[in-house]
C-alpha cells in the first residue's frame, strides 16, 4: 500500500529542530527579528519543538556559537559529543538550550581556559545534574570502560 503522493508526513521534532538550525546558522541572528518569519510561522516551530516562541527567538538572537562552553565543558569530562548526541539526542539539546541561557558564560570560559579540570564550575553550571549523570555513563569512546 503506497502512501498518498499529497498526503502531508509528520515532521519528528529532530527534523525540525534540525531545519530550523540550518536556517539559523545560514541567517544569523536575522531568525530573531520578527521580519524574517511571519509570527504564526514562528509560534508553530516553537510549537512543534516544545519551546515558547519568547525562548525561540531568544535562542536564535545569541547565535549558533553560543553553546560552545558546553562542547568545551563535555570535552573536559571526557564526554563525546557525537557519542551523546547518538545514544541521548533529548539530553544534549535541552544541555544546549540550557547553556545557550545561560548566565554564567564568562565565568565558565574563565574557568575552562584556566583549569578545566577544577570543579568550581558545579557550583554555578545549570546543566551540572545532567553532565554528572552522563559523565558516569558506561560510554564506548572512553578507554577506561
Amino acid at each position: 500500500m503506497s502512501a498518498l503522493p499529497n498526503a502531508r508526513k509528520r515532521r519528528t521534532p529532530l527534523a525540525i529542530i534540525s531545519q530550523w538550525w540550518q536556517v539559523w546558522t545560514s541567517n544569523g541572528p536575522e531568525l530573531a527579528n520578527s521580519n524574517c518569519c511571519a509570527e504564526g510561522e514562528v509560534e508553530r516551530i516553537a510549537r512543534d519543538i516544545g519551546l515558547p516562541a519568547s525562548e525561540l527567538r531568544r535562542l536564535a538572537s545569541l547565535g549558533p556559537e553560543s553553546a560552545d562552553l558546553l562542547i568545551r565543558r563535555m570535552a573536559a569530562l571526557d564526554l563525546d559529543r557525537k557519542e551523546v548526541a547518538q545514544v541521548e539526542p533529548e539530553t544534549l539539546r535541552d544541555l544546549q538550550r540550557i547553556c545557550t541561557l545561560c548566565e554564567s558564560h564568562r565565568q565558565c570560559g574563565h574557568d575552562l581556559a584556566r583549569d578545566s579540570s577544577n570543579p568550581a564550575w558545579e557550583d554555578y553550571c545549570p546543566n551540572v545534574a545532567a553532565l554528572r549523570a552522563l559523565n558516569t555513563m558506561p560510554w564506548s569512546s572512553r578507554s577506561e570502560w
